[in-house]
């Protein structure tokens, strides 16, 4: 079936990442599996991770169907090219359409794209997972691919300012082997081990992120434990309650 929108969308993100030159480094897309349903799994720190888990999957020449809020398909904007692009929309009150449409994709052979998260971390640390990703891949029979990114905080998350100049920002890419999910386990507990894969997989970004903090006015984007000064999950959870 023709991409008569996610193909040009591809097309002019790279003009965009190289008008921004961008020091894009991804590693592990041989992973991502050449033919078949998979469900991809990442951590959440930019409204603009989809764009870069996308582009970790294309050496693969997949394309991968992301799992979104509703809201954004009806922006008039976006909501165009995300029915275009044939991503999936979620109304978090009625979450069973949505897992069906997703279900019904990864049978059909596509790659699904999750963020067990369900919103941008604002400690830029992993979030709790939800089980959702584990149980669409165990009812498809498909695997789960872990995947981290770091760097894509710096260009537009939530709280700052987009940063969509020519900035050379460093974004670090990587993708993990796929974890099974075989239907006589429990959701939970697959959950738990796709959660250690994707911190480990984040931490080795972070490690081989070329960049650290310009001066003290630079320093919001590292999480507190690496002496950054993003808001701690703590802090996070204490503003909530007010």
């Amino acid at each position: 079936m023709a991409e008569l929108v996610y193909r040009p969308v591809i097309g002019l993100a790279r003009t965009l990442f190289k008008a921004w030159d961008l020091k894009i480094d991804c590693q592990g897309s041989e992973n991502i599996p050449r033919s078949g349903g998979a469900v991809l799994v990442s951590n959440h720190i930019s409204y603009l991770d989809f764009i870069f888990n996308g582009l970790a999957a294309l050496p693969q020449k997949r394309l991968v169907r992301f799992m979104a809020k509703e809201s954004v398909f009806r922006h008039k904007v976006s909501g165009p090219l995300m029915r275009g692009m044939k991503h999936i929309p979620v109304d978090r009150g009625q979450g069973e359409a949505a897992y069906e449409h997703a279900l019904d994709s990864l049978r059909s052979g596509e790659v699904v794209g999750v963020f067990p998260e369900a919103t941008i971390s604002q400690s830029f640390t992993l979030k709790s997972f939800k089980s959702g990703a584990a149980r669409l891949a165990q009812e498809a029979g498909v695997p789960l691919v872990p995947m981290a990114l770091w760097g894509t905080q710096r260009l537009w998350t939530k709280g700052h300012p987009r940063n969509f100049g020519r900035s050379h920002t460093p974004v670090t890419i990587r993708v993990g082997e796929p974890v099974e999910a075989p239907r006589d386990q429990y959701a939970g507990a697959i959950t738990r081990r796709l959660r250690e894969r994707v911190q480990e997989l984040l931490e080795a970004a972070q490690r081989a992120y070329p960049a650290r903090p310009r001066g003290t006015e630079d320093t919001w984007w590292m999480p507190a434990h690496l002496g950054g000064t993003a808001p701690t999950v703590e802090q996070l959870r204490a503003a909530e309650a007010l």
